[in-house]
């Protein structure tokens, strides 16, 4: 279970830019709304706790109970279902009492788990017809309490991301260029049924957010591309180093004069943007991609291949979020709802993405260099013995 492991191969650059990130992260939340800026500290503070203790069990120990995993999962997101808390029409909460909890963030992650060590058992047979029907029936089943919350981000969110580690995994180039010729008109068929008034695939909010990204111009959809233009602007007016550094408070704020609802949550870069201009956006996309390209390295280092997919299973998380939640702040994409990782408020997300790290950690720690030491130890040990 705990293992003894030598400090040299823990990865603390990986440790670093998590807590810059999650240091950023407590800032902005407090611009945006200073009472929640102790909530994210704590926030932090448990999460680093927990990816602390995580990162020295063994993670080979903790797949043995995949199952118990799955099942728990399902529970969850039933529980979701039946006693969850609505707002905004969607019932994706659970009310703790000391906290209310979303378990689809902590779904994104042991749907990671499971499948590492599902993959991993069935390395020598991934491409056969059995085995990947028996992969989809398990996907399809979370994946559908996701869908049905509604929840369409995360359900995108996590058909892409195990779209990335079934094919880390293994998956043959022949049925991945079948799935293409699929999936593709599949996707057209659906977005040209969508925009459609009087569809039923979608809730009429969804399709009103893609109607008012694909045409902003109409002024049917202005209500739900003002939020995306007040974000703009906001990005807009911090300039190069932000209204912060230049001690403007004086000035008029699109954050401050509340033009942007959630920004402590979706759109948290728009606080970025505005506080601490183009140079502070730059730090926030370049300590998320190095975190998403740390998490590709452990699994180039990985001892077997359920490391390897968890490690770019997590890696994947944290690049998709990031770049759905800063392409919805700048236009590029329809309002989603995505949170910024490690840097919008959201214990839910926070606690589940640093449970991530932590595995990609031990990883780290039970590298091949880690492993080779180790028997090299064990043969110089039975020789002096012999």
């Amino acid at each position: 279970m705990i293992k003894q492991y030598k400090l040299r191969f823990y990865n603390f650059r990986l440790v670093i830019f998590l807590l810059a990130i999650s240091g950023i992260g407590i800032e902005l939340v407090g611009t945006a709304k200073q009472y929640l800026q102790t909530k994210q500290l704590a926030g932090v503070l448990m999460g680093v706790i927990l990816m602390l203790i995580l990162s020295l069990i063994d993670y080979s120990w903790i797949l043995n109970f995949q199952w118990i995993m799955y099942v728990f999962n399902i529970v969850m997101l039933v529980g979701v279902r039946l006693f969850g808390d609505s707002a905004n029409g969607a019932a994706r909460w659970i009310d703790l009492g000391f906290i209310r909890f979303q378990p689809t963030e902590l779904t994104k992650i042991i749907i990671i788990l499971f499948f590492a060590k599902f993959f991993m058992d069935h390395e020598e047979d991934l491409n056969t017809l059995k085995t990947l029907a028996q992969a989809a029936i398990l996907l399809a089943i979370p994946l559908g309490l996701v869908y049905n919350q509604p929840d369409m981000k995360n359900t995108i969110t996590i058909t892409i991301m195990f779209c990335i580690i079934i094919y880390i995994a293994g998956l043959s180039y022949k049925i991945i260029g079948g799935a293409v010729l699929i999936v593709v008109p599949l996707l057209i068929i659906f977005l040209s049924i969508v925009i459609q008034p009087d569809q039923k695939l979608i809730k009429s909010y969804q399709r009103n957010r893609i109607m008012s990204f694909l045409y902003p111009e109409n002024e049917e959809y202005s209500d739900d591309i003002e939020q995306q233009n007040n974000s703009k602007t906001a990005i807009a007016s911090g300039e190069l180093i932000g209204k912060k550094v230049l001690d403007e408070e004086n000035s008029s704020s699109v954050n401050k004069g509340n033009f942007v609802s959630e920004n402590q949550t979706d759109f948290i870069f728009a606080v970025a943007g505005e506080e601490y201009g183009f140079l502070g956006c730059s730090v926030i996309i370049l300590l998320l991609f190095l975190i998403a390209m740390e998490c590709i390295r452990m699994s180039l280092r990985a001892k077997d291949l359920s490391g390897k997919v968890i490690c770019c299973g997590v890696g994947t998380l944290v690049a998709l979020q990031s770049f759905i939640n800063i392409c919805v702040a700048t236009g590029l994409a329809p309002n989603t709802g995505t949170p910024l990782p490690f840097v919008s408020y959201g214990l839910s997300s926070l606690m589940s993405l640093f449970i991530g790290m932590g595995f990609v950690l031990n990883i780290g720690l039970q590298s091949s260099a880690y492993n080779k030491e180790i028997q090299k130890k064990d043969f110089y040990e039975k020789e002096e013995y012999l």
